[in-house]
């Protein structure tokens, strides 16, 4: 498997976590005990399209750390699944190696390979589901499998044994 190829299974992956969590934070959006998870998948989503907004050489249309509704998280989560889905059809070899200036946050200016941003936003992506995760069970409920591996096989990883 090439490099473009695997960036693009990493990619479909992140969308199947993302809808994945999506559809149970959904499930309990009145908890009151789920906003720190609710915010913490917002950042999931701003982050991912701050990324995308700088791979097309466009603004933002979110914050990295945007306040969403339910109906907003996912509306922005399908333009994102297209988005990238769309980003990474098109990349072949050479394209990862596209260097992509932007500037950050903090207002520093950068210059980097597109295929360490789509790394970097998929690594990103899934320690902030983990996240999630942990914020779920905090508030007494169970975490969401999003394991790369779980998605491969279509099974949920290992737990520990009783």
């Amino acid at each position: 498997m090439d490099a473009a190829e695997q960036v693009r299974r990493l990619w479909r992956h992140g969308a199947w976590a993302d809808a994945a969590l999506l559809a149970a934070l959904r499930d309990v959006a009145h908890t009151p005990d789920v906003a720190p998870a609710w915010r913490e998948y917002a950042h999931v989503l701003g982050a991912q399209e701050v990324w995308l907004s700088r791979l097309e050489q466009r603004p933002a249309r979110a914050a990295v750390w945007p306040t969403l509704t339910p109906a907003e998280a996912e509306a922005l989560a399908e333009e994102l699944q297209a988005g990238y889905a769309a980003y990474v059809a098109a990349l072949d070899g050479p394209a990862l190696d596209r260097l992509v200036p932007y500037t950050n946050s903090a207002g520093q200016s950068f210059v980097t390979a597109a295929g360490d941003i789509l790394l970097h936003a998929a690594l990103h992506g899934q320690y902030h589901r983990g996240k999630v995760n942990v914020l779920l069970r905090q508030a007494g409920l169970e975490p969401v499998p999003t394991d790369y591996i779980a998605y491969v096989r279509g099974a949920p990883a290992a737990t520990t044994r009783p």
